[in-house]
C-alpha cells in the first residue's frame, strides 16, 4: 500500500505523469512534520488537493462514459487510447505494461487525500491551543470530506445501490487510518460503505458551520445537500426531502447565488464578449475561481487536451441531447457547431467550448433538481415544478421556462423531464454517469440502454453499447491489486 500511494500521489501533482525521485519513499508525509496546532490542521483544509483538479483529474474520465455525448473520429482517437476506451466502456482500461504506469487520476487524488483527511480526524481533537469547538469543527469538515470522496469511489468501482442486493455486492475498502505502511485492506460491501458514509455525514453536521471561511470547505448546507443526493440515490426519497429543505434554509446570506443568464447573457451582460474560440469569455466555465453558484466548491479541466491525461477533444453531444434543449435556451451558448480549426461540423454537432472548468462539488442548480425530483418522486407534483422552473427561469426567458401542461400533472412524466433536465444543465460534465448508474435500477426506467457513437469523417458511424450491469462498474486497476493480493476484481 505504501508503494501504491506512492505512486498515486506522483500521478496527482499538477506535474502529471513525471517520474517522482525515490527518496521520496522516505520522506515524512508533511502532516507528520507540521501538524501540532488546531491552527495547523485547520490550514491541511485549505489544500488544493481536495478542491482543484484544474490541470488534470477530477471527473475527466467520469465524463468520457456518459452517454449524452458522442465523438468526431479524427479529433478523439489521436489524443489518448486511455480516452478512447472509456469512451468504448471496454473491460480493461488501464494496463500492466503501461511505461508511465499510469492510473486512475480520481481513484489515486481520492485515496491520496485520504491519508490526509484520516490523519486530521484521528488527531485534531489532542492539537494544542485551540479551543473544542474549533477543534470539532475542523474534524467535522475531514469527515465530511472524506464522506465526499468515499461516495466518488462507491459510483465507480461498485455497483449501482439497491436495497435488496447492497449487503452483499462488493463495495470499496473503507480506510480509517493515515498508515501508508498497512497491507491488508478489505471490499466489504455496497451497503457497509453507503453507511459509513451516511456516519460520516451524520455525525460531522452539528459541529459545522452555517457559513463555511471559504466555499472549498465543508458547511451545514454543503453536508445536508450531500446527504440529500446519498438518499435520493438510494431511493431513500422521505429521508432526502428534509435534508434538501434544511440545505436551502442554510444557504444564508451570502451564500450560493444563480446567475440569471437572461442578463448575463444579454447584450452588454458580464458573461460577455463570446469568444470564437472560446464561447462566454467571461462566464464561470472559463474561471476556476468563480464560487457564485457553487454550495461546495471543487473545479476540473473539461476543455481540450493540454499536456494532460485527458481532454474532451472530439466530444459532441448526440443529436438526441442537443434535441432536448428548446430554441430559446441560453445555455445553447455553450456550445459550438464549429471545429476547434473554425471550420463547421459537417454533421451540425455541437461541442461545448464554454465550459473550460467544470463544477462537481454542489451546486445550487443541482440543489434545486435533486430537491425538484425528491418531491416528484413523493408526488407533491407542483412543488417538483416550483423548484424545475426556478432554475429554467434562470437559464431561459421567462415565458420559456414553464414545465409543459401535460408534463406538470404526471408524476412519471415529470420526474423524467426533471432527469433530463439535469442533462440540460450539466451535459458532458460527468453529472451524466452517476444518473446512468441509478436509473439502471430504477423500476421507471426498466430496459435502459446507453450508447456511444463514433462519427467517422467518410460519414459512417460506429455504435457502441455498454454492457449491464458489468461496465457500470469500473474495474480496479492492475496496481491497486497488486498491491492488495487477494482482493477480487469487478468483472
Amino acid at each position: 500500500m505504501k508503494k501504491l500511494l506512492y505512486l498515486l500521489i506522483c500521478i496527482t501533482t499538477p506535474v502529471a505523469f513525471t517520474s517522482c525521485k525515490k527518496s521520496f519513499l522516505e520522506v515524512v508525509p508533511l502532516g507528520n512534520q507540521v501538524a501540532s496546532t488546531t491552527s495547523d490542521y485547520d490550514k491541511l483544509m485549505n489544500s488544493p488537493g481536495f478542491y482543484d483538479s484544474r490541470f488534470a483529474g477530477g471527473w475527466q474520465e467520469v465524463a468520457l462514459m456518459e452517454d449524452d455525448l458522442a465523438a468526431e473520429d479524427g479529433l478523439f482517437s489521436t489524443v489518448s487510447q486511455h480516452m478512447v476506451r472509456l469512451f468504448q466502456w471496454q473491460d480493461v482500461i488501464y494496463f500492466p505494461n503501461d511505461p508511465y504506469q499510469r492510473q486512475p487520476l480520481l481513484l489515486g487524488s481520492i485515496v491520496t487525500n485520504m491519508y490526509s483527511l484520516n490523519k486530521i480526524i484521528n488527531e485534531v481533537m489532542n492539537s494544542s491551543e485551540g479551543t473544542d469547538a474549533q477543534k470539532r469543527s475542523i474534524r467535522a469538515e475531514a469527515r465530511a470530506t472524506r464522506a465526499w470522496g468515499n461516495f466518488q469511489l462507491i459510483n465507480l468501482y461498485a455497483k449501482p445501490y439497491q436495497a435488496a442486493t447492497a449487503g452483499t455486492d462488493l463495495g470499496f475498502p473503507i480506510i480509517t487510518q493515515a498508515d501508508i505502511t498497512a497491507t491488508v485492506f478489505k471490499r466489504g460491501t455496497v451497503q457497509e460503505m453507503y453507511d459509513f458514509i451516511i456516519k460520516d455525514l451524520t455525525e460531522a453536521l452539528p459541529d459545522l458551520p452555517v457559513v463555511p471561511v471559504i466555499r472549498t470547505r465543508m458547511s451545514k448546507a454543503a453536508v445536508e445537500g450531500m446527504l440529500g443526493k446519498i438518499y435520493l440515490f438510494m431511493g431513500r426519497y422521505n429521508d432526502a426531502l428534509p435534508l434538501l429543505n434544511a440545505a436551502f434554509n442554510d444557504l444564508g446570506t451570502g451564500g450560493a447565488q444563480l446567475y440569471d443568464y437572461n442578463q448575463t447573457m444579454a447584450p452588454g451582460g458580464a458573461f460577455l464578449p463570446i469568444s470564437n474560440n472560446y464561447g462566454p469569455t467571461k462566464g464561470p466555465g472559463n474561471s476556476y475561481i468563480d464560487m457564485t453558484e457553487s454550495i461546495l466548491f471543487k473545479v476540473f479541466y473539461n476543455a481540450g487536451f493540454n499536456g494532460n491525461f485527458y481532454g474532451n477533444n472530439g466530444l459532441v453531444l448526440t443529436p438526441q441531447t442537443a434535441a432536448l434543449y428548446g430554441a430559446s435556451d441560453l445555455r445553447l451558448l455553450l456550445y459550438t457547431n464549429k471545429n476547434p480549426d473554425g471550420s463547421l461540423n459537417a454533421g451540425g454537432r455541437l461541442r461545448k467550448y464554454g465550459v473550460m472548468y467544470s463544477r462537481y462539488g454542489l451546486e445550487l442548480s443541482e440543489l434545486y433538481l435533486l430537491r425538484a425530483e425528491c418531491k416528484a418522486r413523493l408526488n407533491d407534483l407542483s412543488g417538483a415544478v416550483e423548484d424545475v422552473q426556478t432554475l429554467r427561469a434562470h437559464r431561459m426567458p421567462v415565458v420559456d421556462a414553464t414545465v409543459p401542461a401535460t408534463v406538470a400533472g404526471d408524476q412519471v412524466a415529470l420526474i423524467k423531464f426533471i432527469i433530463e433536465e439535469r442533462i440540460r444543465e450539466f451535459a458532458m460534465e460527468g453529472y451524466r454517469w452517476f444518473d446512468m448508474r441509478r436509473l439502471s435500477v430504477d423500476p421507471l426506467f426498466t430496459g435502459i440502454t446507453f450508447t456511444h457513437t463514433l462519427y467517422n469523417k467518410d460519414g459512417s458511424t460506429v455504435s457502441y453499447t455498454l454492457r449491464q450491469p458489468d461496465r457500470l462498474v469500473l474495474q480496479l486497476p492492475y496496481n491497486f491489486m497488486q498491491y492488495n493480493a487477494g482482493m477480487p476484481n469487478n468483472p
